[in-house]
């Protein structure tokens, strides 16, 4: 073994494998992904509190899971490392919105395509992905269920109560009715015809009823 053969490396020789031109454009153009689908989950964020740290996860994930895939791209035998790598790593962060998996999802997916050299379809697949989340996450539905808790003294202002609520909406259900001396309390599941609430308060200053709350529901909490 000569002197040169020792630094006769496949290390040394993979410092070249990828151009800086190439590193500089896929990280230019994850870093604008990342902000936009970082400004597209801040517009359609619909949870309890907003966390600005997984928005910037978001950008940080898209230029990270770039730079992975330029690298497993340009050498195979990295490629079958890296896979062997990222398959002992577990990640013990719960998801506590559904919808951001998908934003998730979005930002390795938009990495991997833009290091696999297809920059127009990232972009082109990001905007409309982006159109998409944009109409239908923000879009108000005025059928949306919603629960209308009543309290009532007697019989007759409950029956009173449910008439009125009929008339005011544009479906009502009965989910549970409790009855005790002097009190009954109606959960009601209700389709709302507009925007308008203001038949809570009338049905609250009826005669005969204590009190009535309107709420939103989806199927899982209330809030």
């Amino acid at each position: 073994m000569t002197f040169n053969d020792i630094f006769k490396s496949s290390f040394l020789e993979n410092i070249t494998g990828v151009s800086l031109l190439d590193m500089a454009v896929v990280l230019i153009c994850a870093f604008g992904l990342g902000v936009f689908i970082f400004f597209i989950y801040k517009k359609t964020f619909m949870g309890v509190m907003y966390s600005s740290s997984f928005g910037v996860t978001l950008i940080a994930l898209t230029m990270i899971t770039s730079v992975v895939i330029l690298a497993v791209t340009s050498n195979v035998v990295l490629s079958l490392g890296m896979v062997g790598a990222l398959s002992i790593v577990r990640f013990r962060t719960a998801i506590k919105e559904p919808l951001d998996i998908a934003f998730l999802f979005w930002a390795i997916g938009a990495g991997i395509v833009l290091a696999a050299g297809l920059i127009p379809l990232a972009f082109t697949g990001s905007i409309a992905i982006g159109a998409v989340l944009l109409i239908f996450v923000n879009k108000k539905s005025y059928i949306s269920p919603y629960i209308v808790v009543v309290s009532c003294e007697n019989r007759v202002s409950e029956e009173a109560a449910l008439e009125f609520l009929k008339s005011k909406v544009h479906k009502l259900i009965i989910k549970s009715k409790m009855a005790r001396k002097g009190e009954i309390e109606l959960n009601l599941e209700i389709r709302l015809k507009g925007e308008n609430t203001d038949f809570i308060n009338t049905l609250s200053d009826m005669e005969g009823v204590g009190s009535a709350v309107l709420v939103s529901y989806n199927g899982e909490y209330m809030g």
